[in-house]
């Protein structure tokens, strides 16, 4: 049967396509050109809705992309291999090679939708990949597949045991919108790789030709942990009560070790139970809650290299002099120069715009990414910080994905400019127009508003400013009202007022020092990214760079920053009350000696550190790592 779907007609071990839609069309044309298809359009059309959903792209260099059909004469799987390698929006942002287009009938038949997806599932293995990729025939393609289809068929999702005893200790359920690919290669992979951690794993596919391998009741009572990965809704009631892992389709063939482990150790929430059928399906409705959260971490994770390696590079500047790295100050030092410029000038430029560009690419895939980015510049450039940089990232996504939605209607001539010149053009015009429009003035005006309020706080309750001018610093953590306090303060120095700067600096030290102190005492709280994170949140900390509690606050507003607003503004206030004066204009640590009282000052840091750390300690959620 294998050698009816895989003939050596539909290989190509060389592909001349060079973008996304030059491949689809190639490969849609080794189908048509061979007999496979009744109509070449509609084929492509479907391929095309799939490709809509979520791009077929994988890891590892390999694309799947398919479609069922009354377009298609018959079951068919054509392999194609680009030596070079295409852009087909991966998983992993890496260009694709090889690419395996799956022709399925309207009507196909339960035996012929498996054969075609068990095919795919061959591709997890490395040695398999590199095999095909070194293939000098069709003939040599058409032999690894054979070979390796007979000896993989052991372990495959097509071909489970039941146990009699109805003991599995992982159940899993895989589900995507179209159920032929990425339904049994998640199904495989879960599989295998529970035998070989010596779990048993049952499997259930919601594929293309129905519900395979259901779960039973008592089955789902005697099981440690759940793992749904699925794009589509599935059926959820069954599971209430049980530690339920929900993630999507393509996270179970990329991890099925960490799902698995976490089943088996019961790490995952437990599924809440509705009667109404619709609040089940809504599981899944509600994912954009999810998704949002997901585009936010897309883009914290990948600022977060730009925060560590820029802050702590600007930090060593300061152990040369304050102002070391100013031409025009007595203490320059040309190493020192050469380290801000480096860290300050370019990595922390770049911090906002890497964020806002890959909270974009989440949303809408590469077409997104540079219409983000410029939204995050928008609002580096305007004094927009962060908070207008997310703006900027959320805007340029679902602008994009608009466009994408909008240009569906489009003739599929059309296909091959979409990502080059449609999508560039509009998104980052769209995008740009609505932050110079809407975003930047607002933004602007409440900077200035804030310092018109300090000035005339300024001759009121000196403790009321220490605690506003120590929240502020860390309401926003380099945005305008960060800016607005780190400038009066900065005013106050020139006309001879020591005393707010100090109160200033004091409450933009304890956002990261709290969250440092947070990551090493209550542990259970952060992911251990988070926790690497906060080693280097004490450096920045002790160095008066409060962007480094940037990642943490992107990632968890709501809790984050009342934390660290709390603590800022005690030690702000705190810093008043001592009558702590502070000359310099920045350097933390660095500049305690020419504090009136470094042991008061030292003492206003730490316990707003504290409280900032104590705070998040109760109000964060524990996480699994």
């Amino acid at each position: 049967m294998l050698k009816d779907v895989i003939t050596l007609d539909c290989i190509n071990i060389d592909l001349k396509g060079q973008t996304k839609s030059e491949i689809i069309d190639e490969m849609v044309d080794i189908l048509y050109n061979n007999g496979k298809l009744n109509d070449r359009e509609e084929y492509k059309k479907e391929i095309l809705k799939r490709e809509a959903q979520s791009s077929t792209g994988m890891e590892e260099g390999i694309a799947i992309p398919h479609g069922k059909t009354k377009a298609v004469k018959i079951p068919t799987v054509a392999i194609g291999i680009s030596k070079k390698g295409v852009d087909y929006e991966s998983l992993d942002g890496e260009p694709s090679h090889l690419f395996f287009m799956i022709a399925a009938p309207e009507n196909s038949n339960d035996s012929h939708i498996e054969l075609l997806s068990k095919i795919t599932t061959l591709l997890l293995e490395d040695d398999i990949r590199e095999a095909l990729l070194n293939a000098k025939s069709k003939e040599e393609v058409l032999d690894i597949l054979m070979k390796n289809a007979e000896k993989d068929n052991e372990d495959s999702s097509l071909n489970q045991e039941n146990n009699s005893e109805n003991t599995y200790q992982v159940l899993a359920v895989t589900a995507c919108p179209t159920g032929i690919a990425h339904t049994y290669m998640a199904a495989d992979a879960l599989l295998k790789k529970g035998k070989e951690l010596g779990i048993t794993v049952k499997v259930e596919t919601n594929g293309s030709s129905g519900v395979k391998n259901e779960l039973t009741k008592e089955e789902i009572k005697n099981a440690k942990g759940i793992i749904v990965a699925a794009d589509k809704n599935v059926a959820m009631e069954r599971f209430a009560g049980k530690n339920v892992d929900i993630v999507g389709v393509k996270e179970a063939i990329k991890n099925p070790e960490q799902l698995i482990r976490n089943a088996v150790n019961q790490t995952a929430p437990i599924y809440q139970s509705s009667n109404d059928a619709s609040t089940s399906n809504n599981r899944f409705a509600k994912k954009p809650k999810t998704g949002v959260y997901k585009h936010l971490m897309s883009g914290v994770s990948n600022m977060l290299p730009f925060v560590v390696g820029g802050g702590i590079l600007i930090a060593f500047s300061f152990m040369f002099g304050i102002n070391a790295s100013n031409p025009n100050d007595p203490s320059y030092n040309y190493f020192a120069k050469l380290l801000n410029d480096i860290g300050g000038g370019n990595a922390f430029f770049l911090m906002v715009p890497v964020m806002a560009a890959f909270i974009g690419m989440s949303i809408a895939d590469r077409p997104g990414f540079a219409p983000a980015m410029v939204g995050g510049l928008i609002s580096l450039n305007s004094g927009g910080g962060f908070l207008g940089g997310l703006i900027g990232g959320f805007l340029g996504g679902y602008i994009t994905l608009l466009l994408k939605k909008i240009s569906s209607k489009l003739p599929d001539s059309l296909e091959g400019i979409k990502p080059v010149l449609l999508y560039p053009l509009f998104g980052i015009f769209f995008t740009g127009a609505i932050m110079y429009l809407f975003i930047v003035e607002p933004i602007a005006a409440i900077n200035s508003g804030l310092s018109v309020f300090l000035k005339s706080l300024g001759t009121g309750n000196l403790i009321l400013l220490g605690a506003i001018l120590g929240a502020m610093m860390s309401t926003d953590m380099g945005g305008p009202i960060n800016k607005a306090a780190f400038t009066f303060g900065i005013a106050m120095i020139a006309s001879g007022d020591y005393a707010p700067h100090a109160a200033v600096m004091a409450g933009g030290m304890v956002p990261p020092l709290g969250i440092a102190l947070a990551t090493t005492i209550f542990r259970n709280k952060f992911t251990a990214d988070e926790k690497d994170a906060g080693k280097t949140c004490y450096i920045m900390g002790l160095s008066f760079i409060t962007e480094g509690a940037i990642p943490f606050a992107a990632s968890d507003p709501i809790r984050v920053l009342p934390s660290c607003i709390i603590g800022a503004a005690i030690s702000g206030a705190l810093s008043m009350a001592f009558h702590i004066e502070l000359r310099a204009p920045h350097g933390g640590l660095f500049v305690l000696p020419i504090v009136n009282n470094p042991a008061l000052y030292l003492l206003a840091i730490v316990i707003g550190s504290v409280i900032t750390a104590v705070i998040l300690g109760f109000i964060k959620k524990p996480v699994n790592n």
